[in-house]
């Protein structure tokens, strides 16, 4: 179990320290201390904890002017790469920054973590002997804006949301919209008012509608991640409705709980996973979706 937390007792700083440390200084044969600086004092620290409380990725953010924040010293333990911690710190920094009324964030970067930050929306804005910072390589860039609040793979969601609603015309009508993608993590929002019963909560459909095509983002986002390519097809699709949705409804589809192998794709033969997907009314889970999706290979279409 993995949770985003802000250190505040002197060994929770203690382990988020350490792991600074090990990752950003001790390969370079830096001493213990390199690993803090003056804006430690007035930053917003976060840090990815498992569960017995030990850091697994870290990251702070500190305000070069009212409009410009920065967020340095981002690390996550070699054993736990690709899991998405860094993603989680990179998007909590960002709402931070969002919030205190940031326009921008800037983050430099050394050539093995560029593609990452890429991938998060950043644009590189300086190169090698301009970027005054010993440890990097690039400065990167991110305007905030509405679009870009949508951590990873930002271009990639509004292209999803541009052909759902070019050929799927009634995710439109239902006011679905892409709100988050992690990498592994994808969330949708539906508009309640476009989906009301006369009993003022949800249609049953509309929920099952808002559940399926979110998991149905995710497979389609994870195939490009892959660099895999096929027309995705629900096969069968069960949902369970514990209460009803008297607010606006929230969707949440995990790459954690995908089962299934893609690979057969790479042999021109169709793939077959199934994905769950959750809907919330508030922060209560009031439904919850399991499909079975084929993956329609090119040649077998």
């Amino acid at each position: 179990m993995y949770r985003v937390i802000a250190p505040e007792t002197p060994e929770q700083f203690a382990t988020y320290y350490d792991l600074r440390w090990r990752v950003l200084r001790e390969p370079f044969q830096r001493p213990r201390g390199s690993e803090q600086d003056e804006y430690d004092q007035v930053g917003i620290h976060r840090m990815v904890v498992n569960s017995a409380g030990q850091a697994v990725a870290v990251g702070r953010l500190h305000f070069n002017s009212p409009d410009e924040g920065q967020i340095r010293f981002m690390a996550s333990a070699p054993e736990h790469r690709g899991a998405g911690h860094g993603v989680a710190i990179v998007y909590e920094l960002e709402k931070v920054a969002r919030a205190e009324g940031a326009k921008h964030i800037v983050i430099n970067s050394r050539d093995n973590t560029l593609g990452f930050y890429i991938k998060c929306g950043y644009e590189v804005v300086e190169e090698g002997d301009r970027v005054k910072n010993p440890q990097a390589e690039h400065q990167l860039r991110k305007t905030l804006t509405e679009f870009n609040r949508i951590i990873y793979r930002p271009s990639w969601c509004a292209e999803l949301q541009k052909t759902w609603h070019e050929e799927i015309p009634i995710s439109e009508t239902m006011g679905i919209r892409i709100t988050q993608y992690t990498g592994r993590d994808f969330e949708t929002t539906a508009t309640l008012s476009r989906n009301i019963n006369v009993h003022g909560t949800m249609f049953a459909g509309s929920i099952y509608s808002l559940a399926t095509l979110t998991c149905w983002g995710l497979l389609h986002l994870q195939l490009r991640e892959r660099e895999l390519e096929g027309a995705v097809v629900l096969a069968d699709g069960q949902i369970h409705y514990h209460k009803p949705v008297s607010r606006e409804p929230r969707a949440v589809a995990r790459l954690s709980a995908m089962t299934g192998d893609l690979s057969a794709l790479t042999m021109g033969k169709n793939a077959r996973v199934t994905l769950k997907s959750q809907v919330f009314d508030g922060d209560k889970p009031v439904a919850e979706f399991t499909g079975q999706f084929v993956v329609l290979a090119k040649n077998e279409k």
